[in-house]
Protein backbone atom coordinates (compact mmCIF):
# COMPACT_ATOMS: atom_id res chain seq x y z
CA UNK A 1 0.00 0.00 0.00
CA UNK A 2 2.68 2.36 0.96
CA UNK A 3 4.66 1.67 -2.21
CA UNK A 4 1.03 2.57 -4.27
CA UNK A 5 0.34 5.65 -2.23
CA UNK A 6 4.47 6.87 -3.48
CA UNK A 7 3.85 6.14 -7.05
CA UNK A 8 0.49 8.27 -6.87
CA UNK A 9 2.49 10.66 -5.33
CA UNK A 10 4.81 10.78 -7.54
CA UNK A 11 2.24 10.48 -10.59
CA UNK A 12 0.31 13.75 -9.16
CA UNK A 13 4.05 15.39 -8.98
CA UNK A 14 4.71 14.77 -12.67
CA UNK A 15 1.57 15.86 -13.78
CA UNK A 16 1.44 19.25 -11.83
CA UNK A 17 5.19 19.79 -13.17
CA UNK A 18 3.71 18.93 -17.03
CA UNK A 19 1.07 21.76 -16.55
CA UNK A 20 3.46 24.05 -15.33
CA UNK A 21 5.41 23.73 -17.96
CA UNK A 22 2.20 23.69 -21.05
CA UNK A 23 0.75 26.36 -19.22
CA UNK A 24 -2.39 25.79 -21.59
CA UNK A 25 -3.20 21.95 -20.83
CA UNK A 26 -6.15 21.75 -18.82
CA UNK A 27 -6.41 19.76 -15.22
CA UNK A 28 -9.21 18.89 -13.17
CA UNK A 29 -9.18 17.52 -9.93
CA UNK A 30 -12.80 15.03 -9.60
CA UNK A 31 -12.96 16.22 -6.04
CA UNK A 32 -12.79 19.89 -7.49
CA UNK A 33 -16.06 22.44 -8.59
CA UNK A 34 -15.83 22.49 -12.58
CA UNK A 35 -14.92 25.82 -13.58
CA UNK A 36 -17.39 28.07 -14.31
CA UNK A 37 -17.61 29.38 -18.38
CA UNK A 38 -16.86 33.07 -18.97
CA UNK A 39 -19.69 34.84 -20.12
CA UNK A 40 -19.67 36.19 -23.48
CA UNK A 41 -20.63 40.59 -22.75
CA UNK A 42 -20.78 43.42 -25.28
CA UNK A 43 -19.08 45.68 -23.67
CA UNK A 44 -15.93 43.68 -24.41
CA UNK A 45 -16.74 43.09 -28.17
CA UNK A 46 -14.80 44.74 -30.96
CA UNK A 47 -18.25 45.75 -32.47
CA UNK A 48 -17.67 49.57 -33.50
CA UNK A 49 -21.57 50.32 -34.18
CA UNK A 50 -22.90 53.27 -35.68
CA UNK A 51 -26.24 53.87 -35.31
CA UNK A 52 -26.92 56.86 -36.48
CA UNK A 53 -26.59 57.30 -40.45
CA UNK A 54 -24.57 60.40 -40.41
CA UNK A 55 -21.65 59.03 -38.23
CA UNK A 56 -21.73 56.17 -40.57
CA UNK A 57 -18.12 55.88 -42.80
CA UNK A 58 -18.35 56.09 -46.31
CA UNK A 59 -16.39 54.27 -48.45
CA UNK A 60 -15.20 55.71 -51.89
CA UNK A 61 -15.72 58.77 -50.10
CA UNK A 62 -19.16 59.29 -51.54
CA UNK A 63 -22.19 60.55 -50.26
CA UNK A 64 -24.20 58.31 -52.39
CA UNK A 65 -22.13 55.40 -52.93
CA UNK A 66 -24.58 53.49 -50.47
CA UNK A 67 -26.66 51.55 -53.05
CA UNK A 68 -28.13 48.88 -51.24
CA UNK A 69 -29.85 47.45 -48.55
CA UNK A 70 -26.90 45.35 -47.17
CA UNK A 71 -24.02 47.42 -47.31
CA UNK A 72 -25.59 50.22 -45.40
CA UNK A 73 -26.81 47.73 -42.33
CA UNK A 74 -23.65 46.25 -42.38
CA UNK A 75 -21.86 49.21 -42.02
CA UNK A 76 -24.29 50.51 -39.65
CA UNK A 77 -24.20 47.93 -37.17
CA UNK A 78 -20.11 47.19 -37.47
CA UNK A 79 -20.61 44.45 -39.52
CA UNK A 80 -17.26 45.67 -41.88
CA UNK A 81 -15.72 48.68 -42.04
CA UNK A 82 -14.12 50.02 -45.57
CA UNK A 83 -10.18 49.50 -45.93
CA UNK A 84 -9.87 50.66 -49.58
CA UNK A 85 -12.32 50.88 -52.25
CA UNK A 86 -13.70 47.27 -52.87
CA UNK A 87 -12.10 45.80 -49.88
CA UNK A 88 -13.46 45.67 -46.34
CA UNK A 89 -12.51 44.82 -42.71
CA UNK A 90 -14.51 41.71 -41.97
CA UNK A 91 -15.17 42.04 -38.20
CA UNK A 92 -15.99 39.49 -35.38
CA UNK A 93 -19.82 38.98 -36.54
CA UNK A 94 -19.07 39.00 -40.05
CA UNK A 95 -16.30 36.49 -39.23
CA UNK A 96 -18.46 34.01 -37.07
CA UNK A 97 -21.48 33.83 -39.77
CA UNK A 98 -18.82 33.35 -42.88
CA UNK A 99 -17.44 30.73 -40.60
CA UNK A 100 -20.75 29.28 -40.03
CA UNK A 101 -21.60 29.34 -43.82
CA UNK A 102 -18.15 27.76 -44.20
CA UNK A 103 -19.23 24.93 -41.84
CA UNK A 104 -22.57 24.20 -43.81
CA UNK A 105 -20.27 24.24 -47.35
CA UNK A 106 -18.13 21.92 -46.16
CA UNK A 107 -20.95 19.65 -44.43
CA UNK A 108 -22.57 19.37 -48.23
CA UNK A 109 -19.13 19.38 -50.15
CA UNK A 110 -17.71 16.36 -48.16
CA UNK A 111 -21.43 14.45 -48.23
CA UNK A 112 -20.55 14.23 -52.16
CA UNK A 113 -17.23 12.90 -51.76
CA UNK A 114 -15.41 16.25 -51.88
CA UNK A 115 -11.83 16.92 -50.62
CA UNK A 116 -10.79 20.30 -49.16
CA UNK A 117 -6.98 21.97 -50.45
CA UNK A 118 -5.77 24.89 -49.94
CA UNK A 119 -4.15 26.22 -53.10
CA UNK A 120 -1.93 29.15 -53.45
CA UNK A 121 -3.08 33.17 -54.21
CA UNK A 122 -0.01 33.78 -56.27
CA UNK A 123 -0.50 32.16 -59.38
CA UNK A 124 2.76 32.14 -61.94
CA UNK A 125 1.71 33.24 -65.10
CA UNK A 126 2.54 30.89 -67.40
CA UNK A 127 0.08 28.57 -66.46
CA UNK A 128 -2.76 31.59 -67.12
CA UNK A 129 -0.73 32.03 -70.25
CA UNK A 130 -0.98 28.32 -71.46
CA UNK A 131 -4.67 28.64 -71.55
CA UNK A 132 -4.75 31.97 -72.36
CA UNK A 133 -6.88 33.88 -69.96
CA UNK A 134 -3.93 35.86 -69.04
CA UNK A 135 -4.76 38.09 -71.93
CA UNK A 136 -8.13 37.14 -71.92
CA UNK A 137 -9.20 38.10 -68.51
CA UNK A 138 -7.45 41.61 -69.29
CA UNK A 139 -7.33 44.09 -66.61
CA UNK A 140 -9.59 42.43 -64.25
CA UNK A 141 -6.47 40.07 -63.49
CA UNK A 142 -4.41 41.91 -60.75
CA UNK A 143 -1.00 41.18 -62.08
CA UNK A 144 2.19 41.91 -60.61
CA UNK A 145 6.19 41.28 -60.54
CA UNK A 146 8.29 40.38 -58.27
CA UNK A 147 12.06 40.75 -57.66
CA UNK A 148 13.36 38.34 -59.99
CA UNK A 149 10.69 40.37 -62.71
CA UNK A 150 8.83 37.30 -62.63
CA UNK A 151 5.35 37.27 -63.22
CA UNK A 152 1.99 36.49 -61.44
CA UNK A 153 -1.61 36.89 -60.66
CA UNK A 154 -3.62 37.03 -57.66
CA UNK A 155 -5.85 34.41 -58.37
CA UNK A 156 -9.65 35.28 -58.88
CA UNK A 157 -10.11 31.37 -59.91
CA UNK A 158 -7.94 28.14 -60.00
CA UNK A 159 -8.55 26.29 -62.94
CA UNK A 160 -5.14 26.55 -63.77
CA UNK A 161 -3.46 25.56 -61.09
CA UNK A 162 -5.19 22.63 -59.79
CA UNK A 163 -5.43 21.52 -63.17
CA UNK A 164 -1.55 21.53 -63.06
CA UNK A 165 -1.45 20.02 -59.87
CA UNK A 166 -3.61 17.05 -61.26
CA UNK A 167 -1.14 16.52 -64.32
CA UNK A 168 1.65 16.26 -62.14
CA UNK A 169 0.20 13.05 -60.39
CA UNK A 170 1.71 10.78 -63.69
CA UNK A 171 0.05 7.79 -62.26
CA UNK A 172 -3.26 7.91 -61.71
CA UNK A 173 -5.66 5.42 -62.18
CA UNK A 174 -9.85 5.32 -63.58
CA UNK A 175 -10.35 3.38 -60.19
CA UNK A 176 -9.45 6.39 -58.18
CA UNK A 177 -11.37 8.85 -59.48
CA UNK A 178 -13.72 11.17 -59.77
CA UNK A 179 -11.41 13.78 -57.43
CA UNK A 180 -13.50 16.36 -56.06
CA UNK A 181 -11.23 19.01 -55.21
CA UNK A 182 -12.38 22.36 -53.20
CA UNK A 183 -11.35 25.13 -51.35
CA UNK A 184 -12.75 28.01 -49.49
CA UNK A 185 -9.87 31.01 -50.34
CA UNK A 186 -9.48 34.83 -50.86
CA UNK A 187 -9.86 35.55 -54.41
CA UNK A 188 -9.48 38.75 -56.07
CA UNK A 189 -10.13 40.93 -59.12
CA UNK A 190 -9.49 44.28 -60.09
CA UNK A 191 -12.95 45.70 -60.49
CA UNK A 192 -13.82 48.75 -62.43
CA UNK A 193 -16.57 50.36 -59.75
CA UNK A 194 -16.19 48.31 -56.88
CA UNK A 195 -20.12 48.58 -55.23
CA UNK A 196 -23.13 47.24 -53.11
CA UNK A 197 -20.43 46.34 -50.47
CA UNK A 198 -19.51 42.35 -50.19
CA UNK A 199 -21.77 42.18 -52.95
CA UNK A 200 -19.17 43.35 -55.92
CA UNK A 201 -15.83 43.92 -54.26
CA UNK A 202 -11.95 43.35 -55.61
CA UNK A 203 -11.35 40.95 -52.50
CA UNK A 204 -13.50 38.39 -51.74
CA UNK A 205 -14.02 34.68 -50.05
CA UNK A 206 -15.35 32.11 -52.46
CA UNK A 207 -15.60 28.33 -52.09
CA UNK A 208 -14.62 26.87 -55.56
CA UNK A 209 -14.57 23.16 -56.73
CA UNK A 210 -12.77 21.29 -59.19
CA UNK A 211 -13.64 17.92 -60.18
CA UNK A 212 -11.90 15.23 -62.28
CA UNK A 213 -13.84 12.14 -63.88
CA UNK A 214 -12.86 9.09 -66.46
CA UNK A 215 -15.70 9.83 -68.88
CA UNK A 216 -18.23 12.28 -70.38
CA UNK A 217 -21.09 10.58 -68.68
CA UNK A 218 -19.27 10.23 -65.39
CA UNK A 219 -18.88 14.05 -65.32
CA UNK A 220 -22.11 15.05 -66.47
CA UNK A 221 -23.55 12.67 -63.07
CA UNK A 222 -20.81 14.50 -61.10
CA UNK A 223 -22.15 18.05 -62.46
CA UNK A 224 -25.77 16.82 -61.54
CA UNK A 225 -24.53 15.98 -58.28
CA UNK A 226 -23.27 19.18 -57.45
CA UNK A 227 -25.77 21.66 -58.66
CA UNK A 228 -28.15 18.82 -56.17
CA UNK A 229 -25.56 19.88 -53.29
CA UNK A 230 -25.82 23.34 -53.90
CA UNK A 231 -30.10 23.06 -53.98
CA UNK A 232 -29.38 21.62 -50.91
CA UNK A 233 -27.19 24.55 -49.30
CA UNK A 234 -29.81 26.97 -50.37
CA UNK A 235 -32.54 25.24 -48.62
CA UNK A 236 -30.72 24.29 -45.70
CA UNK A 237 -30.21 28.46 -45.61
CA UNK A 238 -34.10 28.99 -46.13
CA UNK A 239 -32.80 31.42 -49.46
CA UNK A 240 -35.09 31.88 -52.48
CA UNK A 241 -33.14 30.86 -55.27
CA UNK A 242 -33.21 30.04 -59.03
CA UNK A 243 -30.86 27.36 -60.83
CA UNK A 244 -30.57 29.61 -64.27
CA UNK A 245 -29.49 28.80 -67.20
CA UNK A 246 -26.19 30.81 -68.29
CA UNK A 247 -22.96 31.54 -70.64
CA UNK A 248 -19.87 29.60 -69.95
CA UNK A 249 -17.94 33.25 -70.05
CA UNK A 250 -14.09 33.45 -69.63
CA UNK A 251 -13.98 30.22 -68.14
CA UNK A 252 -15.38 28.43 -70.92
CA UNK A 253 -17.00 24.80 -70.55
CA UNK A 254 -20.34 23.37 -72.88
CA UNK A 255 -22.75 23.36 -69.90
CA UNK A 256 -23.14 26.34 -66.84
CA UNK A 257 -25.46 27.18 -64.65
CA UNK A 258 -26.03 30.46 -62.55
CA UNK A 259 -27.73 30.15 -58.73
CA UNK A 260 -29.37 33.78 -58.57
CA UNK A 261 -31.20 34.90 -55.27
CA UNK A 262 -33.90 37.33 -56.86
CA UNK A 263 -33.54 41.19 -55.61
CA UNK A 264 -33.88 44.24 -56.49
CA UNK A 265 -30.55 45.23 -56.34
CA UNK A 266 -29.00 41.95 -58.61
CA UNK A 267 -27.46 43.17 -61.79
CA UNK A 268 -28.33 40.36 -63.24
CA UNK A 269 -31.34 39.88 -65.79
CA UNK A 270 -33.14 36.81 -65.88
CA UNK A 271 -36.19 35.21 -67.52
CA UNK A 272 -38.65 32.91 -65.52
CA UNK A 273 -41.36 30.72 -66.82
CA UNK A 274 -43.70 30.41 -64.09
CA UNK A 275 -45.47 27.45 -65.65
CA UNK A 276 -42.12 24.71 -65.81
CA UNK A 277 -39.56 26.32 -63.67
CA UNK A 278 -37.54 27.46 -66.81
CA UNK A 279 -35.17 30.35 -66.11
CA UNK A 280 -31.81 31.22 -67.67
CA UNK A 281 -30.05 34.54 -68.10
CA UNK A 282 -31.28 36.49 -70.52
CA UNK A 283 -27.93 37.03 -72.74
CA UNK A 284 -28.79 33.00 -73.80
CA UNK A 285 -32.18 33.97 -74.99
CA UNK A 286 -33.11 36.13 -78.37
CA UNK A 287 -33.59 39.73 -77.32
CA UNK A 288 -36.99 39.52 -78.99
CA UNK A 289 -37.83 35.67 -77.30
CA UNK A 290 -40.91 36.27 -75.35
CA UNK A 291 -42.35 32.76 -74.88
CA UNK A 292 -40.79 29.82 -73.19
CA UNK A 293 -38.78 27.55 -75.47
CA UNK A 294 -39.56 24.46 -73.36
CA UNK A 295 -43.38 24.88 -72.78
CA UNK A 296 -43.81 27.86 -74.92
CA UNK A 297 -45.71 29.88 -71.67
CA UNK A 298 -45.14 33.53 -71.20
CA UNK A 299 -41.81 34.86 -69.73
CA UNK A 300 -41.16 37.21 -66.84
CA UNK A 301 -38.24 39.27 -66.22
CA UNK A 302 -36.54 39.83 -62.78
CA UNK A 303 -33.04 40.47 -61.55
CA UNK A 304 -31.17 38.30 -59.66
CA UNK A 305 -27.77 38.47 -56.98
CA UNK A 306 -25.52 35.57 -58.38
CA UNK A 307 -24.19 33.32 -55.61
CA UNK A 308 -23.15 30.27 -57.35
CA UNK A 309 -22.18 29.17 -61.00
CA UNK A 310 -21.49 25.63 -62.49
CA UNK A 311 -19.54 24.67 -65.39
CA UNK A 312 -18.63 21.34 -67.22
CA UNK A 313 -15.34 21.95 -69.11
CA UNK A 314 -14.46 18.93 -70.36
CA UNK A 315 -11.17 18.70 -71.21
CA UNK A 316 -10.17 22.55 -72.18
CA UNK A 317 -8.13 22.64 -69.41
CA UNK A 318 -7.01 19.17 -69.01
CA UNK A 319 -5.72 18.45 -72.42
CA UNK A 320 -3.93 22.27 -72.38
CA UNK A 321 -2.03 20.31 -68.81
CA UNK A 322 -1.97 16.88 -69.81
CA UNK A 323 -4.06 15.98 -66.75
CA UNK A 324 -3.93 11.96 -67.84
CA UNK A 325 -4.99 8.90 -66.24
CA UNK A 326 -4.85 5.60 -67.38
CA UNK A 327 -8.15 4.02 -68.41
CA UNK A 328 -9.74 0.51 -68.02
CA UNK A 329 -8.01 -0.99 -71.03
CA UNK A 330 -4.64 0.70 -69.75
CA UNK A 331 -4.64 3.48 -71.91
CA UNK A 332 -3.53 7.10 -71.09
CA UNK A 333 -7.09 9.19 -70.99
CA UNK A 334 -7.56 13.10 -70.18
CA UNK A 335 -9.86 13.76 -67.27
CA UNK A 336 -13.22 15.22 -68.17
CA UNK A 337 -13.67 18.45 -65.19
CA UNK A 338 -16.20 20.59 -64.27
CA UNK A 339 -15.56 23.84 -62.13
CA UNK A 340 -18.23 24.92 -59.23
CA UNK A 341 -18.59 28.27 -57.53
CA UNK A 342 -19.78 29.40 -54.51
CA UNK A 343 -19.59 33.20 -53.48
CA UNK A 344 -19.15 32.96 -49.44
CA UNK A 345 -19.21 36.69 -48.72
CA UNK A 346 -21.43 37.36 -51.38
CA UNK A 347 -24.09 35.08 -49.86
CA UNK A 348 -23.61 36.21 -46.27
CA UNK A 349 -24.28 40.15 -47.84
CA UNK A 350 -27.55 38.90 -50.60
CA UNK A 351 -28.63 36.92 -47.55
CA UNK A 352 -29.06 40.81 -45.70
CA UNK A 353 -30.55 42.00 -48.58
CA UNK A 354 -33.11 39.22 -48.87
CA UNK A 355 -34.03 39.00 -45.44
CA UNK A 356 -33.59 41.88 -43.88
CA UNK A 357 -35.97 45.06 -43.40
CA UNK A 358 -34.88 48.72 -43.99
CA UNK A 359 -33.67 49.32 -40.62
CA UNK A 360 -32.61 45.95 -38.87
CA UNK A 361 -30.35 42.71 -40.18
CA UNK A 362 -32.45 39.63 -40.54
CA UNK A 363 -30.30 36.42 -41.07
CA UNK A 364 -31.12 32.73 -42.10
CA UNK A 365 -31.10 31.43 -38.43
CA UNK A 366 -27.90 29.31 -39.27
CA UNK A 367 -25.93 31.73 -39.66
CA UNK A 368 -26.58 34.23 -37.29
CA UNK A 369 -23.19 35.27 -35.40
CA UNK A 370 -25.07 34.92 -31.96
CA UNK A 371 -28.42 33.14 -31.38
CA UNK A 372 -29.73 34.61 -28.09
CA UNK A 373 -28.62 38.00 -26.73
CA UNK A 374 -29.85 38.86 -22.88
CA UNK A 375 -31.12 42.43 -21.86
CA UNK A 376 -30.40 42.70 -17.58
CA UNK A 377 -32.53 45.85 -16.22
CA UNK A 378 -30.79 49.43 -16.16
CA UNK A 379 -29.01 50.33 -13.26
CA UNK A 380 -30.97 51.99 -10.81
CA UNK A 381 -34.32 51.21 -12.26
CA UNK A 382 -36.93 49.35 -10.31
CA UNK A 383 -36.03 45.81 -11.89
CA UNK A 384 -32.19 46.26 -10.70
CA UNK A 385 -32.96 43.14 -7.97
CA UNK A 386 -33.83 41.17 -10.57
CA UNK A 387 -30.04 41.76 -12.83
CA UNK A 388 -28.75 38.76 -11.34
CA UNK A 389 -31.31 36.18 -12.20
CA UNK A 390 -30.17 37.36 -15.98
CA UNK A 391 -26.86 35.84 -15.08
CA UNK A 392 -28.29 32.96 -13.77
CA UNK A 393 -30.55 32.28 -16.99
CA UNK A 394 -27.11 32.77 -18.96
CA UNK A 395 -25.46 29.80 -17.39
CA UNK A 396 -28.65 27.90 -16.92
CA UNK A 397 -28.96 28.21 -21.17
CA UNK A 398 -25.36 27.20 -21.68
CA UNK A 399 -25.53 24.58 -19.01
CA UNK A 400 -29.03 23.06 -20.49
CA UNK A 401 -28.53 23.30 -23.65
CA UNK A 402 -24.98 22.71 -24.74
CA UNK A 403 -25.44 23.58 -28.43
CA UNK A 404 -25.65 27.13 -27.42
CA UNK A 405 -22.12 27.53 -25.84
CA UNK A 406 -20.96 30.77 -27.26
CA UNK A 407 -23.62 31.08 -29.26
CA UNK A 408 -25.24 33.54 -26.25
CA UNK A 409 -24.36 37.41 -25.62
CA UNK A 410 -24.88 39.59 -21.79
CA UNK A 411 -25.81 43.26 -23.06
CA UNK A 412 -23.98 44.29 -20.09
CA UNK A 413 -24.37 48.18 -21.09
CA UNK A 414 -26.94 48.77 -17.99
CA UNK A 415 -26.25 52.67 -17.86
CA UNK A 416 -28.65 52.68 -21.37
CA UNK A 417 -32.41 51.71 -20.81
CA UNK A 418 -33.65 48.26 -21.94
CA UNK A 419 -35.50 50.26 -25.17
CA UNK A 420 -31.82 51.61 -26.64
CA UNK A 421 -30.37 48.26 -26.25
CA UNK A 422 -33.76 46.06 -27.12
CA UNK A 423 -33.31 48.77 -30.82
CA UNK A 424 -29.18 47.73 -30.79
CA UNK A 425 -30.72 43.92 -31.01
CA UNK A 426 -32.98 44.41 -33.44
CA UNK A 427 -30.62 45.93 -36.00
CA UNK A 428 -27.95 43.31 -35.21
CA UNK A 429 -30.82 40.68 -36.01
CA UNK A 430 -30.31 37.93 -32.77
CA UNK A 431 -32.92 35.30 -33.56
CA UNK A 432 -33.54 35.29 -30.06
CA UNK A 433 -33.70 38.54 -27.59
CA UNK A 434 -34.44 38.17 -23.52
CA UNK A 435 -35.40 41.00 -21.56
CA UNK A 436 -35.24 40.48 -17.64
CA UNK A 437 -38.14 43.40 -17.23
CA UNK A 438 -40.75 43.95 -14.68
CA UNK A 439 -41.92 40.31 -14.65
CA UNK A 440 -39.29 38.61 -13.76
CA UNK A 441 -39.89 40.02 -10.71
CA UNK A 442 -42.76 38.19 -10.10
CA UNK A 443 -43.03 34.59 -8.36
CA UNK A 444 -42.01 32.28 -10.60
CA UNK A 445 -40.14 34.93 -12.77
CA UNK A 446 -41.21 35.44 -16.34
CA UNK A 447 -38.29 36.55 -19.36
CA UNK A 448 -39.80 38.58 -22.35
CA UNK A 449 -38.60 36.90 -25.19
CA UNK A 450 -38.46 38.06 -28.82
CA UNK A 451 -38.42 36.06 -31.55
CA UNK A 452 -37.09 38.32 -34.15
CA UNK A 453 -37.55 36.52 -37.11
CA UNK A 454 -41.48 35.80 -36.48
CA UNK A 455 -42.05 39.25 -34.71
CA UNK A 456 -43.90 37.48 -31.82
CA UNK A 457 -43.21 38.16 -27.87
CA UNK A 458 -43.82 36.04 -25.28
CA UNK A 459 -43.22 35.67 -21.31
CA UNK A 460 -42.00 32.53 -20.42
CA UNK A 461 -40.42 30.92 -17.25
CA UNK A 462 -36.95 29.88 -17.08
CA UNK A 463 -38.02 26.46 -18.04
CA UNK A 464 -40.31 27.56 -20.73
CA UNK A 465 -37.11 29.47 -22.09
CA UNK A 466 -35.16 26.37 -22.02
CA UNK A 467 -37.87 24.15 -23.87
CA UNK A 468 -37.95 26.92 -26.62
CA UNK A 469 -34.22 27.59 -27.61
CA UNK A 470 -33.82 23.50 -26.78
CA UNK A 471 -36.52 22.98 -29.74
CA UNK A 472 -35.72 26.06 -31.81
CA UNK A 473 -32.54 26.58 -32.28
CA UNK A 474 -30.44 25.03 -35.00
CA UNK A 475 -26.75 25.64 -34.80
CA UNK A 476 -24.13 23.97 -36.97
Amino acid sequence: MEGLLTRCRALCTLATCSLQLSRYVPHRCHHCAPEKRQRLVLSKMFQPQNLREDQMPIPEGKSDSLTCKSQRLMLQVGLILPASPGCYHLLPYTVRAMEKLVRVIDQEMQAIGGQKVNLPSLCPAELWQATGRWDLMGKELLKLRDRHSKEYCLGPTHEEAVTALVASQKKLSYKQLPFLLYQVTRKFRDEPRPRFGLLRGREFYMKDMYTFDSSPEAAQHTYRLVCDAYCGLFDRLGLPFLKAQADVGSIGGMLSHEFQLPADVGEDQLAVCPSCNFSANIELLDPSQTNCPTCQGPLTQTKGIEVGHTFYLGTKYSSIFNAQFTNAHGKPSLAEMGCYGLGVTRILAAAIEVFSTEDCIRWPSLLAPYQVCLLPPKKGSKETEATELTGHLYDHITEVVPQLRGEVVLDDRTHLTIGNRLKDADKLGYPFVIITGKRALEDPAHFEVWCQNTGEVVFLTQEGVMELLRTHVQVV
